[in-house]
């Protein structure tokens, strides 16, 4: 993590006879080696995580169902105007995650780190629940004793707030990023509610709606198939080196870029304008799941799964649509060597 990080501390919750209790810090962690790993690996970790939302705090004239209302908004800007210190901000927020562990009667135990740190000229606030597990560790004397350590890689409930974006632009919709849950009420929903945010772009949806468009693109400029693959590929490629870095995707940059890659008369910065009601927004997050569509066929159902490389359709892969039937020529290894056990040929 090339980051300067600025304050760090860590709150505790812990169980006790149906009880979600609180132990806060009096002070901040000093800045050291362990302290530098922790916040790389959750750094790490939380870029790993396939699903992100994107939020912001919640306004006077927002619609919102919060059953308890919070006002960590309120702190953090206090905070950031230095009219309350780092460790009074960080303490309030552990009693209003507290308090809505126990609203919501939720018994979980961990570790509540809050820390801030500048990286790219641009000051940022991380905000992680971190679960506990018992682990075993050896003592100086070698002696070995039971611990309580996190469980980082199990992290579900954690934001990241761009302090820079949320002041210079207020209006943006993307300056919190956070965790998402996967069905039902979203373990997210209630972090969200903590924060005292409402999720602003989908980045799933804003994914969908650049296959889309790159599609009619792709028709409209009349790309002959292997254009066409280039255009999807180059596409995805730029979208994911956003992703792994954490930044959003630019439609004047993304423009400048295929023109390197997929040379067309038409940008695609001007194609996009031209879209009326469809036409992408400037700037947006991405879902790289949901952008695999570009260079990747995949689909399930009747107990059949099947997922390949687009450009493999028309050389191993070919599709007969008059009789719905996929031919495959050369199986993956580990599948043909479970076929070839299966019907009893040696391998």
């Amino acid at each position: 993590m090339q980051a300067d990080i600025q304050h760090s501390i860590i709150h505790q919750f812990y169980t006790n006879d149906g009880q979600v209790g609180l132990r806060v810090a009096p002070d901040t962690l000093a800045i050291s080696d362990e302290v530098n790993a922790l916040l790389a690996e959750l750094t790490e970790v939380y870029q790993a995580k396939p699903s992100k939302g994107y939020a912001r705090f919640l306004r006077e004239d927002d619609e919102h169902e919060a059953t308890l209302a919070s006002n960590f908004p309120e702190l953090l800007e206090q905070w950031h105007r230095q009219q309350l210190p780092f460790v009074e901000f960080s303490q309030e927020s552990a009693k209003l995650l507290h308090q809505q562990l126990q609203h919501y009667g939720i018994l979980e135990a961990g570790f509540l780190v809050v820390s801030s740190y500048r990286e790219r000229g641009q000051d940022f606030l991380v905000v992680a629940f971190l679960p506990s597990q018992d682990g075993v560790t050896i003592a100086p004397d070698l002696s070995v004793d039971r611990s309580s350590q996190l469980a980082i890689s199990k992290v579900q409930l954690a934001a990241s707030i761009n302090l820079t974006e949320w002041h210079e632009e207020p209006e943006s919709t993307t300056y919190i990023s956070f965790i998402k849950g996967r069905a039902g009420r979203k373990v997210s929903d209630f972090f969200l509610d903590f924060l005292g945010c409402a999720e602003g772009l989908n980045p799933k949806k804003q994914s969908q709606q650049l296959i889309e468009s790159v599609t009619r693109y792709a028709q409209e400029e009349n790309l002959e198939s292997e254009q066409a693959r280039q255009l999807r590929k180059s596409v995805y490629d730029i979208c994911d080196n956003q992703w792994q870095q954490g930044e959003p995707v630019r439609v004047q940059d993304l423009s400048e870029q295929l023109r390197e890659s997929v040379p067309v008369e038409r940008s695609f910065a001007d194609f996009n304008q031209a879209q009326a009601e469809r036409a992408l927004i400037e700037e947006f997050p991405t879902d790289r799941t949901t952008l695999r569509k570009l260079v990747k066929f995949q689909g399930q159902g009747g107990g059949l799964s099947v997922a390949f490389d687009q450009d493999l359709l028309g050389e191993r892969v070919q599709y007969d649509p008059d009789t719905d039937t996929l031919t495959v020529r050369g199986t993956p290894p580990n599948l043909r060597d479970q076929l070839r056990r299966y019907f009893g040929i040696d391998s």
